[in-house]
C-alpha cells in the first residue's frame, strides 16, 4: 500500500514539474482588459474653476458648462460614447429638456484609480429680457454615464437661462462625448 500512494505522489511531483516546466519563467503575467465603468465606480459633480465656468452673464454667445467623472472604485474601467443629461427646469413650465448630442466622434477613455474626465455641454444663454416662454431656467441635472441606467442628480450652480429649444432639430445646447 505504501508503494502505491509513493508512485501517486511521485506522479503527482512529476505532472506538476512539466506544467510548470511548460511555462517559461520570463513569462510575464497577462493583465486583464478594463471593462466599462459602471455608475457606482464613479463619482460626478460641475467643474467649477474660473476657466471651466460658464459665462451665463453674456447673451452674444454660446458658453460651456463641463461636468467631470472621477473613477472612485478600485480597478481601472472605461468610458467611451455620450453621457445621458436631462435638464431639471425651475418654472413650472419647463418641465424636463434631455438635451441632444453633438456630431463629434467618441473615444474610449481609460481611468485608473483616481482619474478624472469630464464632457462639456453647449449651452445658449438668454437675456432676463427675453420672453418667458422662449427661457428655460435650469434647477438640475441627471447625468447618467455613457452606456449605464442610473445616474447622478447635479444640482445647477451658475444660474441663468437659457434659450428653450427642446423641440429644435439643431439645438444651440447640446452635449459632446466624454473626453472631448
Amino acid at each position: 500500500m505504501k508503494s502505491k500512494l509513493t508512485a501517486v505522489a511521485f506522479a503527482t511531483i512529476v505532472l506538476a514539474g512539466t506544467a510548470a516546466a511548460a511555462v517559461p519563467a520570463s513569462a510575464a503575467p497577462v493583465k486583464a482588459t478594463p471593462t466599462r465603468c459602471h455608475t457606482a465606480d464613479l463619482k460626478a459633480g460641475f467643474a467649477m474653476g474660473d476657466d471651466a465656468k460658464p459665462e451665463m452673464g453674456q447673451t452674444e454667445k454660446q458658453t460651456q458648462a463641463y461636468i467631470w467623472f472621477t473613477n472612485q472604485s478600485k480597478r481601472t474601467c472605461t468610458l467611451s460614447g455620450f453621457a445621458g443629461v436631462d435638464m431639471i427646469g425651475a418654472q413650472k413650465t419647463d418641465g424636463t429638456w434631455s438635451l441632444a448630442r453633438s456630431s463629434k466622434k467618441p473615444e474610449k477613455v481609460t481611468l485608473k484609480q483616481g482619474e478624472t474626465v469630464d464632457f462639456s455641454i453647449a449651452l445658449l444663454p438668454v437675456a432676463k429680457s427675453t420672453p418667458q416662454k422662449d427661457k428655460f431656467v435650469p434647477a438640475k441635472f441627471l447625468v447618467t454615464p455613457p452606456n449605464e441606467t442610473k445616474h447622478f442628480t447635479l444640482k445647477w450652480p451658475f444660474g441663468g437661462q437659457i434659450l428653450k429649444q427642446d423641440g429644435a432639430t439643431h439645438p444651440g445646447t447640446y452635449l459632446n462625448p466624454v473626453g472631448l
